[in-house]
């Protein structure tokens, strides 16, 4: 897993307080719960903002991905095949 960079690549040790006092944190405020008739109008309401693609998108998306799925495929059987003739090769000198 990659570390977090931070200034001057050390990592903040643990801040410690001078004896006797403490430390508090802050968690910011509190968000408020909503009901949930609130829930699903804000549900709604997000669900109204969403662009649906157009059916050419989609289909030009489609072949787009289409050739795609082609080419890899092509590409994968090619190198399977000199890896095959390079594997039977190398099999050869020891027989």
């Amino acid at each position: 897993m990659a570390k977090a960079k931070t200034p001057g690549g050390r990592r903040p040790g643990p801040q410690t307080a001078p004896a006797g006092q403490t430390v508090t944190v802050d968690a910011g405020p509190a968000k408020p719960r909503v009901s949930p008739m609130q829930f699903f109008a804000q549900v709604r309401a997000e669900g109204r903002k969403i662009v649906w693609p157009s059916r050419k998108e989609t289909w030009i998306t489609s072949v787009m991905v289409f050739i795609m799925v082609l080419l890899a495929a092509v590409f994968f059987f090619v190198v399977d095949s000199l890896l095959t003739i390079a594997f039977r090769a190398i099999i050869a000198f020891g027989s």
